[in-house]
Order: C-alpha cells, then structure tokens, then sequence
C-alpha cells in the first residue's frame, strides 16, 4: 500500500512528495519541508514569503507598483484611485491627495465581507427559503382548496332541476380558469425567486473564497450585491374565489344560483427581520468613541444628514440648498428647493430618490431626474421630520395649526395607510407643538421619536401602542437637562439620539435601557444623526456646519 496514501493521509510536502510538510509558501501556495526551503526559494528569496504551516495565508500579496515593477503597493490615492507605492508617494502627481494605508483599507474590507457573508448566510439566504416554502405550500394547498370550492357548487346544484346544469358547468369552468391564473401567478414568482436564490448562493460561494484568500486587489475590488439582494420581490398572495348561494329563482336562475367572487392576488412586502439568535454580526461598543472623518458642508445652521455611499451623503441646513457631498467634503451635486425656504428634514427612498419636507408649503415633495414633484399636501398640517421605513413606507412627523397637536402619519405613496397620535389611555403620545420632531424606525419595527418639548424619546410598536418613554440619564458632567434632537438606530437595535443640551450622543437598547454616553468627540450642538452600513454614526454640528463621522463600535465575529 502506498505510504502516501492512507485513511488520514497527513500533509506533505509538494516538491518531493514524501517528507512531512513543515512550512509553507504563501506567495506561491506551496507545501514545504525543511529540506526543500532551499531549493524553492533559490530564484529570490523577495520572491517567497515562507510562514510556519500553521500561519499559511496570513501574509498579505500587494499588487505590483506599474510605475517602479521593484515596489510593491502599500498605499492608496484615493483622488486618482488607483494603487500607489512609497516611491509613488513623493511624486507631485499625488501632492496633497487623500492617500490611505492599504492594510486598513484591507481590514475594512475584510470587515464588510465578514459582515455581508453573516448577511447572506444568516438573514438574507433563509428569507428567500422562506419565500419558496411559503409559495411551495401555497402551490400545494391550491388543488385541496378549489376542489372544496367545487364540491360545494356541486352540492348546491345538486338541488336544483336539471335546467341548471350548464350554469354549473360554466361556473366550474370560471373556477377553474382563475385556479390556473393563480397557479401561473405563483409558479411564475416562485421561479423567479429560485433564480434570484441561485445567484445570492454564487455570491455567498465567492464571498466565501474571498474569505478564505489572501488576495488583496480580489479583496478590495469586490463589489457588494447585498443592497440588490435586500431588496426583496413582492409578496404573492393568492386568495380562493368564495361562492355565495342564493335562493332558487326560475327567472333569475343565473344570478340566483350564486357567484363566484374572484379576490385579487395580494402583493406584500417581505421584511428582512435579522435573527435574534445569530450572534454572528454583533457589534460591541467601543469603550474609546473617536472621530474618524471630518466634513465641512459649509451649510448655515446644519440641521441632518443621510447617508447612502461614501460618494453620496446628502446634508440640509437653514438655507434653500441641499448639498450632496462625498466623504472627502467634495460637492457632488446641489439642488436648490422651489419654495424659497429652507427644508425641514430629507430622506432617500429605496429607489435611491430624494424625498424633502417643506413647512411653509405644506407639502412633502420627492425629486425625481431633477425635477420636484408634490408626493403629499397637507391641509391643516405641517409636515416635519421624515422616515423611510423597511417595507418602503414613509413616516412624517406632523402638527396641527394651532398648535396644539403632534403626530406621525405613515404613508404608502401618497396614500395614508395609518396614524400615531393618542396611547391607549387615550392620551397624546407627543407633545403639541411646531418643535422638532425626528423620526426612525427600529430593525424590531419600532418607531422612535426624538420629542425635543417634552424632553423625552418616545416609542411605539408598529401598531402604535407605546412601548416606553426615555427621559435621559443625567450625570454629573452633563448636568439634568435633556434636548433631545436627531435620532437612528443601529444593526444591533441600538438607539442613538443627541443631547444638544449636553453635546452629548445617549446610546440606548432597543427596550430604552441606556447603555452609555459618547462624551469625548468634542461636539457642539450635535443635530442630525445616522449610521452608515457597518454604524459608523454620522452627527451634524448645528453652529459648526460639520459632520463628524464617529466609530463607536468594532465588529466580533
């Protein structure tokens, strides 16, 4: 039998097959014993990175520097995008340029990857299995269900005379039309989900080698479906036709023999709700917050700020601009409201559009291939602070004319679908003012709003019933007072809004248990807030016109 060969075949070498590996090649992957270090190095040993067997694949490969071939890239220019060595560095043609370290570059990445895998494997992969069980069973159920359905016609015409036959056998007919409709319906959505299933398990396949792979450019270069994945197809919802007999009527015969009420399919979007018991992607506070990124929007009296990429962060002040900046603080694009006032709050939809209240208009507007369009008016309204929901639905903060209400109205397109206004008690959930109210929505669903009058954070269930009241937690360097202002939530369904009494950020769970404060950054009148994708949290300097992007979290895998 050959040695090399048995039941727990050990590693070995892969120049002379036969020794016991004990060190590995990690630029070339290649097994090696000790004997055969020599021999495979004995071109350059700059041209091998040789690493303890156990340590195999953690030597970072850089790419090649195009302009000195004798360098490798270590750097970043993030102006020119490309790839730089510290030859390069010097250059004029990379003066003054934001340049970054590719390792950090590289530790982000790999970061995100982790992440986005978690993502896949953990919450968006089982959603479309969800999806597929859910049409399977429906599919299933359809035969049983219309055959129920036809016996009671059968029944029914059973007692009546035999003029009534082709009545029957046209209903039966009707019936069995509208059940291939709806099984088209569904085979049709199912096989579409099965195909958008086999793609996301082809990115999980090269997340996963990406994972495993030293590579850095494969690394970096990786473009992110996850935001097209989560984006998820409507809901089908076939529902059976009902029979409503009538009384025998000669004269009526058709009509009183019954009808066959064709309920239209449903349409319901599915919701990416993370599993409560994955503890793959926890993020844990950081005991050290700092100030990774400083912009200067230049804006007067910054009031929020929307993250969508690096290259696209929308920022408003008290001015009639909206300014579009990249995280270097170069403006992208300006857009300047028609209302010749300032906006009150803005937001960006799924669709990647901008959607802007304007007070004094009454109106609630979305820009659209730069062009404004009125989405909502109000009469004896105004609109306020804006949300952007998980199913695509928009929260608008709103108060009364005199003044002496508040609430939150949730639209589906123009269309108002439901509204948050009294507790169970019959009370107001929020005090009645034309004061700043921000809004967001929670990953368990919940609304939260930022009531600066009554110096509280209120949430409620998806239904409206008030969960709790949070009324700040005072220290003795932050003193008893609590304004709060902008408000976000985080992946881990942490709540973050900020004190501009205190210049505080409170950290809160998603029950209103308060977690800890971000008192070391410096800020000033802290405004506006929201989280990137891996919850760097974005916060707004009202006085300042800055935007300061705080890490105050580190990921755990």
């Amino acid at each position: 039998m050959d040695h090399r060969s048995t039941a727990q075949d050990i590693h070995r070498c892969d120049i002379c097959e036969n020794a016991i590996l004990h060190s590995y090649c990690d630029f070339c992957h290649v097994n090696l014993c000790k004997l055969c270090i020599g021999e495979h190095i004995s071109d350059g040993y700059q041209n091998h990175a040789i690493v303890p067997f156990e340590e195999r694949r953690s030597t970072l490969i850089y790419p090649k520097c195009p302009t000195h071939p004798q360098k490798s890239c270590d750097l970043h220019c993030k102006d020119c995008n490309i790839y730089i060595c510290t030859f390069c560095l010097g250059s004029k043609q990379h003066k003054r340029h934001d340049i970054r370290v590719l390792d950090d570059i590289y530790k982000e990445k790999k970061e995100t990857i982790l992440k986005e895998g978690n993502e896949l494997k953990n919450l968006i992969s089982p959603k479309y299995e969800e999806m597929i069980h859910d049409l399977e069973k429906q599919i299933a159920n359809l035969d049983k269900g219309y055959e129920k359905l036809t016996a009671e016609i059968y029944k029914h015409g059973k007692e009546w005379h035999k003029e009534i036959d082709v009545i029957i056998t046209n209903m039966k007919t009707e019936i069995y039309k509208i059940k291939i409709k709806h099984k088209d319906i569904l085979q049709k959505h199912l096989d579409e989900i099965k195909q958008i299933q086999s793609l996301i398990d082809q990115t999980a396949q090269t997340l996963k080698e990406i994972e495993e792979s030293n590579e850095v450019s494969m690394t970096i270069e990786y473009k992110s479906k996850n935001s097209e994945f989560s984006k998820l197809p409507l809901k089908v919802m076939v529902s059976l036709p009902t029979f409503i007999p009538e009384p025998v009527d000669q004269q009526k015969l058709y009509s009183l023999f019954g009808q066959i009420r064709s309920i239209p399919t449903a349409l319901k979007q599915y919701v990416l709700t993370p599993n409560k018991q994955s503890n793959t992607s926890v993020r844990k506070l950081l005991d050290e917050p700092e100030i990774v990124l400083e912009i200067q929007t230049s804006l007067y009296n910054l009031r929020n700020v929307a993250y969508v990429t690096d290259e696209k962060i929308w920022t408003i002040g008290e001015t009639d601009e909206i300014k579009c900046l990249n995280d270097r603080g170069h403006i992208i694009q300006t857009i300047r409201t028609k209302f010749m006032e300032w906006p009150d709050d803005v937001v960006v939809d799924s669709y990647g559009d901008l959607i802007f209240s304007a007070s004094e208009a009454r109106t609630v507007n979305k820009m659209k291939n730069g062009q404004s369009k009125v989405l909502i008016k109000l009469k004896k309204w105004t609109p306020g602070q804006l949300c952007i929901t998980s199913t695509g639905d928009l929260l608008v903060t709103m108060f009364s004319d005199d003044d002496s209400q508040s609430k939150v109205v949730r639209y589906s397109g123009s269309t108002e679908k439901q509204t948050f206004q009294f507790d169970n008690e019959g009370k107001h959930l929020f005090s009645g003012n034309d004061n700043i109210k921000y809004i967001t929505e929670n990953k368990n669903n919940d609304i939260c709003v930022a009531d600066c009058e009554a110096a509280a954070i209120v949430v409620v269930d998806q239904y409206g019933k008030l969960r709790f009241r949070y009324t700040g937690c005072t220290t003795s360097i932050m003193g008893d007072s609590f304004e709060p202002h902008g408000i976000t939530t985080d992946s881990q369904s942490r709540i973050l809004t900020a004190d501009s009494y205190s210049n505080f950020i409170h950290i809160l769970d998603k029950n209103g248990q308060f977690l800890r404060h971000i008192y070391n950054c410096d800020l000033i009148l802290p405004w506006g807030l929201c989280v990137d994708n891996i919850d760097n949290l974005f916060v707004c300097e009202y006085a300042t016109g800055f935007v300061k992007k705080i890490k105050y979290c580190k990921f755990l895998i």
